[in-house]
């Protein structure tokens, strides 16, 4: 691929960096823990919005149009279950069993995408419609860290799933 990273590679590197924070996060305790924590808190709320926003809508036809609205039911139970932990201290006894749940929750998201949705994409975009669109959800990656519209939008995102 020439002209830079496509949307894909983009999104499968976000989540091999999700999946390694909630590596990190089960094996840390204390202050440590909970800053861990709130970067994790960041990473899904930045992933989820551009996928939201960028990557569904432009991926959006026939053949993903379930496998999409799928996905947008995931990102809900996600974000709930993240708003509930940031609600927890990490100290209290409920939190690791939270950490455990949202993880199932992710890496059962991770592998619907990645095994069922990434497959029909890659056969629908051509290299330079793929790019665009990582191009797009950098800009809005970057627009939601200048704004600090992180993990804090996440308890308002809660009431239903993203609209296309």
């Amino acid at each position: 691929m020439s002209g830079g990273i496509d949307s894909l590679a983009m999104l499968e590197s976000q989540h091999r960096e999700i999946e390694k924070l909630f590596d990190e996060l089960e094996q840390t305790s204390g202050v440590r823990k909970r800053k861990q924590f709130l970067d994790l808190a960041d990473k899904l709320a930045i992933h989820s919005t551009i996928e939201e926003r960028d990557f569904y809508p432009a991926v959006r036809a026939t053949n993903t149009e379930r496998l999409v609205s799928g996905a947008l039911e995931e990102h809900l139970g996600i974000g709930r279950g993240l708003a509930n932990m940031l609600a927890v201290d990490i100290e209290d006894e409920a939190f690791d069993a939270k950490v455990r749940e949202l993880r199932a929750r992710v890496e059962h998201h991770i592998l619907e995408e990645e095994s069922h949705l990434f497959p029909e994409v890659r056969r629908l975009l051509d290299d330079a419609t793929s790019t665009a669109i990582a191009r797009q959800m950098a800009a809005t990656q970057e627009e939601l860290i200048a704004e600090m519209r992180l993990r804090d939008a996440v308890p308002y995102e809660t009431k239903r799933a993203a609209e296309l």
